[in-house]
């Protein structure tokens, strides 16, 4: 019993450290962004914005080649190639002293990374179901979420000590170490019943077999609408604490507080989705998201900006009911994809990360010197996303019996 949980105990570390090259890759380089875009000639903040917003774009996009391949060729190679690919990105993002060939280097960055990342996914829908395994993925994403807290000090530190290149050498180095912890531990986890033989008819049989299950759609576009109104947050968390609240020397601390917060948030949604199920947290989240969202813009309509106390404190609320809703919109939307996980995980995760990166930008524009249009994002968002929910009309039936 003991080496059994020791065994899960790994196998959950390293699925969060699979996922973490990811996190690394985004939230080392927020410090960097005006250094970098002065470096490269960039037009201003908003331009600096979309070396974090594509990287995106590509994780998005690469998930639709990545998946479908992996359901005939198997996990772990599918890792493998797509490290590569992040290898010849990251290369070109630190040779590069374009700014539209840095903002190649990161879609071409998000693309690599969409291997491990899916990977990640369809592994862990491999190995569990049901209310496990959203269970075992809200600890994924939990391990997952330390990175954050972290990844920003240590960018600034790289930077201040190495310039802004190392942060992207750096990220290689933890790449080539997690890789090989990877290939040294993990098995292989395609069940042979569903292995496909490859032909390019399994991209068409499971993209429409995806598209006939309702339920994976919704949870796929609500998805896709919380990431999109997160990510805003992702790409101008740096133009807000530095230059709206002039606290650059703060902004890792800030950024690692908030992290902690949604760390603990999904460290508690392990705990209780057991008890309540998936369907009735993602309710209540959903229902905290949209009031604490409403309440700032209320409270704020001015476009003044409150303390930096008032905004953390809205900031921790809006992002503890965000922590309940990624890993349970995930889990539900895989749920009923487990005979085509690696394409079900890659349309899953293509559709929202595609719905995201415009979302993202499109609010992004407007966050200049006030955080207003940021909870306004929010609450369009939260409102789509629960009218969604509720379309569903088996979890409508399941809800009203509760009540």
């Amino acid at each position: 019993m003991q080496n059994q949980q020791r065994s899960q105990l790994e196998f959950v570390v390293l699925m969060a450290a699979l996922m973490s090259i990811v996190a690394v890759s985004i939230d080392a380089v927020l410090p960097a962004l005006p250094i970098i875009g002065n470096y490269l000639s960039s037009l201003g903040d908003v331009e600096n914005q979309k070396i974090i917003t594509l990287i995106f774009l590509g994780l998005g996009v690469g998930q639709l080649i990545f998946g479908p391949l992996s359901d005939s060729f198997g996990r772990k190679p599918m890792v493998y190639f797509g490290f590569g690919v992040f290898v010849i990105a990251s290369i070109i993002c630190i040779t590069t002293k374009n700014f539209e060939m840095m903002l190649f280097g990161r879609i071409l960055q998000g693309i690599g990374l969409s291997s491990p990342r899916t990977m990640c996914i369809a592994i862990v829908r491999d190995s569990y179901n049901g209310d496990h395994m959203a269970k075992i993925l809200s600890i994924v994403v939990m391990t997952f979420i330390l990175v954050p807290v972290v990844a920003p000090m240590l960018g600034q530190f790289l930077l201040f000590q190495f310039g802004w290149k190392s942060i992207f050498t750096f990220n290689l180095a933890f790449g080539f170490l997690v890789l090989i912890w990877f290939w040294r531990r993990q098995p292989e986890t395609l069940h042979k019943e569903y292995k496909k033989s490859f032909s390019l008819s399994i991209f068409k049989t499971g993209t429409i077999a995806f598209f006939k299950i309702k339920s994976a759609i919704i949870y796929t576009l609500l998805s896709g609408f919380i990431t999109g109104s997160f990510m805003v947050y992702l790409s101008t968390s740096q133009q807000i604490f530095q230059q709206q609240y002039d606290l650059a020397e703060y902004f890792p601390y800030i950024f690692a507080s908030l992290a902690i917060t949604i760390g603990l948030a999904t460290y508690f949604n392990s705990l209780l989705v057991m008890r309540f199920g998936m369907k009735n947290l993602v309710n209540i989240a959903l229902i905290a998201f949209i009031i604490i969202s409403l309440l700032y813009v209320l409270l704020h309509w001015s476009g003044k900006n409150p303390s930096i106390e008032v905004l953390l404190l809205f900031l921790s609320l809006q992002f503890a009911s965000v922590a309940f809703l990624f890993g349970n919109l995930r889990a539900l939307a895989m749920e009923p994809l487990g005979h085509i996980a690696g394409i079900g995980s890659a349309l899953n995760g293509f559709i929202s990360t595609v719905m995201a990166v415009p979302i993202a930008n499109y609010i992004g524009s407007f966050v200049k010197d006030s955080v207003v249009p940021l909870f306004i994002g929010f609450v369009v968002c939260g409102v789509i996303s629960i009218v969604l929910f509720y379309f569903n009309s088996s979890t409508l039936r399941k809800l009203l019996k509760t009540v």
